[in-house]
C-alpha cells in the first residue's frame, strides 16, 4: 500500500500552527468524497502503530496502520489540517514488546514525548482525534498531546481503533485531559475492519456534521 506525504494547511492556521506531516493511503483507498461544512476549522490529530498487530486472536504484519487507515478517510472526507503524533521514541514494531511498553507506561502514568509538537492550535474550533485502544485505554502518548493545549471553546470528537474494547475509557480520559473541551460523539472501529470503514466514518462524519 503506497502512502504519499501530506499537510495541509491554510494562510491563517500556518501563521499560529505548524503541522508536522503526516502520511496518507489516499491513493490506495480512493479520492476524496468531501470536505468540513463551511465556517468549521476542523484538525484531524491521530496516532497509529504499524507493525505485527493484533487480528482475530493471532498476529498480523501491518504496512499501515489501522488507526492511520482510518484516520485517511477522515482526511479525504473533510480535507482538513492533520497533524501526527509521532513518538520521540517509537514503539516497537512487534506486538508483545508493544504490550509490554504500554502496560510500563500505564502503571507510571507516563507522559511519552512527540516530535514537533504544534505551536498552537488556536486556529481550529473542532479536532478529531484518533488513537489505537491499548488495554482499554489510549495510549499515553495521547495524553501528551490532550494536556498540552487549551482546548476552551473547542469540540473534541474522538474515535478509536480496537480489538475488543471499543471506546475503552477514551472519552472519559478526554474529558479529563483535554481543558475546556466538549467533548461530542465518538466513533469505535474494530481492527479487522478498518481497511473496510470508509462508510462508517463518513457516516459518523454525517451525524456530528462535519460532513454534508
Amino acid at each position: 500500500m503506497d502512502r504519499s506525504a501530506f499537510l495541509r494547511l491554510s494562510a491563517a492556521a500556518a501563521a499560529s500552527v505548524t503541522l508536522a506531516c503526516a502520511r496518507s493511503s489516499r491513493n490506495a483507498h480512493g479520492a476524496a468524497s468531501g470536505s468540513a461544512r463551511a465556517g468549521r476549522k476542523v484538525l484531524l490529530v491521530f496516532f497509529s502503530r504499524a507493525g505485527e498487530n493484533y487480528f482475530h486472536g493471532g498476529r498480523k504484519l501491518l504496512k499501515v496502520g489501522n488507526t492511520e487507515v482510518a484516520s485517511g478517510f477522515v482526511r479525504d472526507a473533510l480535507s482538513c489540517d492533520v497533524f501526527e503524533i509521532q513518538p520521540v521514541e517509537p514503539y516497537s514494531d512487534r506486538y508483545d514488546p508493544t504490550v509490554e511498553r504500554n502496560v510500563r507506561e500505564q502503571n507510571e502514568n507516563a507522559r511519552p514525548g512527540i516530535i514537533d509538537l504544534p505551536a498552537s492550535i488556536a486556529a481550529y474550533d473542532t479536532v478529531v482525534i484518533g488513537s489505537p485502544i491499548w488495554n482499554v485505554r489510549v495510549p499515553r502518548i495521547m495524553l501528551t498531546f490532550a494536556e498540552h493545549f487549551d482546548f476552551s471553546g473547542k469540540t473534541i470528537y474522538p474515535f478509536t481503533t480496537h480489538a475488543m474494547s471499543g471506546l475503552g475509557h477514551a472519552v472519559e480520559e478526554y474529558e479529563a485531559a483535554c481543558r475546556g473541551a466538549t467533548i461530542g460523539k465518538a466513533l469505535a472501529i474494530q481492527c479487522e475492519e478498518a481497511e473496510k470503514s470508509r462508510p462508517e466514518v463518513e457516516a459518523w462524519l454525517r451525524s456530528i456534521e462535519l460532513l454534508a
